[in-house]
């Protein structure tokens, strides 16, 4: 069965060491799972019964272009406003629980694993309507608007009805690629890439994308610029533009993780 790792929240007890595995550095930065505790959350304007951990923000020299949220909304909990910038684009995957969202008067039931594209712009509303909590990620991206290129639409699928599109010459590599990479209307991907045990990339990657990884299953040891990281589920690495990263899948279940990067648009040449 398909499962979502999420943040564990809580706090551990004061038998539990400090010392720990996070890192920070100029290329990238590894927040592990042990460190996304009930201390770390936020609450946000306009939402109901729902706090969040905002894993990655727009950081002047790093990592600029997007926010990365593991949101929880209990029974009842929602928003009737839940995107506070007009400019702003967004993706939803849900990790447990059901979430009922509507997107410009359309409504839509999500379960574990649903996935929705919302356009900037749009009028938006979540709730969610059962009786356990509502966990899922949201990452949020400014769009960018090119003349000649229609916005793209909102969509709402799952990971289940998804394809995974292995690479070349491989079953063991693959991406599932929930907007199509040639749908120039698109200027960002959230997709979940997936290796099977023994699975690798295998070579250094290093290029200009910017890189969200939410680790959602099963574990691996993951190159961030000069370090092999052991990563597991609800580990998060964000990559600044040109880290260098390859990833080598450990265990004996598949190891996947929802993958944010920008795409489509040429680099500002003004900063």
């Amino acid at each position: 069965m398909t499962s979502y790792a999420f943040p564990p929240g809580g706090l551990p007890g004061q038998g539990v060491s400090p010392e720990g595995a996070a890192i920070f550095t100029e290329a990238y930065a590894f927040i592990p799972a042990i460190t996304m505790r009930d201390i770390v959350t936020s609450l946000f304007p306009g939402w109901r019964d729902t706090r969040g951990w905002i894993i990655a923000r727009p950081l002047s020299g790093f990592a600029e272009t997007f926010a990365q949220y593991a949101m929880e909304v209990a029974p009842g909990g929602g928003s009737d406003a839940p995107e506070p910038d007009a400019g702003a684009q967004g993706v939803l995957f849900v990790a447990e629980g059901r979430m009922r969202l509507e997107i410009d008067g359309t409504a839509h039931e999500l379960g574990a694993g649903g996935y929705a594209y919302i356009p900037a712009g749009s009028a938006w509303r979540l709730a969610n309507p059962g009786n356990v909590a509502l966990r899922f990620h949201w990452v949020r991206k400014r769009y960018e608007a090119v003349a000649g290129v229609s916005r793209p639409q909102a969509f709402v699928t799952s990971d289940s009805q998804t394809p995974v599109n292995w690479m070349p010459n491989t079953d063991k590599w693959g991406t599932t690629r929930f907007a199509a990479p040639d749908d120039l209307r698109h200027d960002m991907h959230v997709n979940i890439v997936t290796f099977r045990p023994g699975g690798l990339i295998p070579f250094a990657e290093t290029h200009v994308m910017e890189h969200g990884l939410y680790v959602l299953q099963g574990t691996a040891r993951y190159l961030l610029n000069k370090d092999w990281v052991e990563v597991g589920p609800g580990d998060f690495m964000w990559l600044r533009a040109f880290c260098p990263q390859a990833c080598v899948a450990t265990g004996d279940e598949d190891f996947r993780y929802l993958l944010y990067k920008d795409v489509n648009r040429h680099p500002a040449l003004s900063l």
